[in-house]
């Protein structure tokens, strides 16, 4: 049946039935118009676990989404889809874990010389097999991007992306990141991992057509990060959330500041959007937790407006986790909150990403 057809016999009005594809959708990857790449990674995760599980999850929770956004009411006809979920990285990246705890146990406990010398040894493997996955995902994410198709991934922890960036990197001459995060990710190796999911946009500084990185939501972050930021010399902005909220205290209004936060962007813009940019009471089994954070509305009228404004050329959705126990099945923990917001989230996205092509 050709996408044509499936569009005209397709209720968007029906249930998602368990066998559909994302958001309850008929099509397949090659059908659709947005192709997500499902990336389950969780190795260097050093608080809550469980973001491996975050595809799945949200791949089932979002058959409860309704079709009809205000915004995108002809979305749906675009077709969305996600790529196949690597079942062999959900099983590597549990057991690089196994090998990260090793290090991370020793660094905070110290140990004898025998465990220091093993856990020497899992950095190594960690950050070797870290460096394959950013491979795996540049090369997925172009193979899709040369189709023609509008490209997301869904993460996995915040070190996912840095593949997709760098294919990015290799296709745009230049563009800029709207990053939405409760963490500047800026540290330098966290914990010895190279590709730490608190180093990714230190990872990304190096990409010569990387503009310009503008972060949202900030609540956290270190001296270390802190000399980072300022030694970008503005390349880098940060925009503190409580800075933002005492600013609409004396009644700035969040349209001014986030058209504030879209004019410091270049035309061609990635999303990089770590759930944890959002309030925690939305996602409370996110790895790292902050106070404050982004309403999920303000969240979305950031993203509208971008749209509105810039071109659009993918999004990253990092994060969301489907309980606090990795162990866990996608299918026992799928209809928990966090996957609820975040396959709303991921909706809002694709519209995003389907019609922002600036003015």
């Amino acid at each position: 049946m050709s996408k044509a057809s499936k569009i005209a016999s397709f209720d968007p009005n029906g249930p998602g039935a368990a066998d559909s594809g994302l958001f309850g959708l008929p099509f397949s990857c090659e059908e659709a118009d947005i192709v997500l790449v499902p990336v389950p990674w969780e190795v260097t995760t050093s608080y809550g676990g469980g973001t491996a599980h975050g595809p799945e999850a949200i791949l089932e929770a979002s058959r409860q989404v309704d079709l009809h956004h205000p915004e995108f009411p002809e979305l749906w006809k675009r077709g969305i889809a996600m790529d196949e979920v690597p079942q062999a990285l959900v099983e590597q990246s549990a057991a690089l874990k196994k090998e990260a705890a090793r290090v991370i146990e020793v660094l905070v406990e110290g140990g004898s010389a025998a465990q220091k010398a093993r856990a020497k040894k899992a950095l190594k493997l960690v950050n070797e097999e870290c460096a394959v996955m950013n491979e795996w995902v540049e090369a997925r994410c172009g193979h899709w991007l040369d189709q023609g198709k509008r490209v997301g991934l869904v993460g996995g922890d915040h070190s996912t992306p840095l593949g997709f960036l760098r294919a990015q990197a290799t296709r745009h001459k230049h563009f800029g990141i709207l990053h939405v995060d409760a963490h500047l990710d800026l540290r330098i190796a966290y914990e010895g991992f190279t590709y730490s999911h608190a180093s990714i946009l230190y990872n990304t500084l190096p990409l010569k057509a990387v503009e310009r990185v503008v972060s949202v939501g900030i609540r956290d972050f270190c001296a270390q990060e802190n000399d980072v930021l300022h030694g970008t010399k503005g390349r880098v902005r940060m925009h503190h959330n409580a800075d933002l909220r005492r600013e609409q205290y004396a009644g700035t209004t969040w349209k001014k500041q986030v058209d504030r936060i879209i004019d410091q962007l270049p035309q061609k813009v990635h999303v990089t959007f770590d759930i944890d940019g959002l309030d925690p009471t939305l996602c409370p089994n996110t790895g790292t937790p902050v106070p404050g954070g982004l309403q999920f509305d303000e969240a979305t009228y950031l993203l509208s407006r971008l749209a509105a404004k810039r071109q659009v050329i993918g999004f990253d959705l990092v994060e969301v986790s489907p309980g606090n126990d990795s162990s866990a099945s996608a299918e026992a923990s799928a209809d928990a909150w966090d996957a609820n917001v975040g396959a709303r989230l991921l909706f809002h996205l694709c519209g995003v990403l389907a019609t922002g092509t600036g003015k």
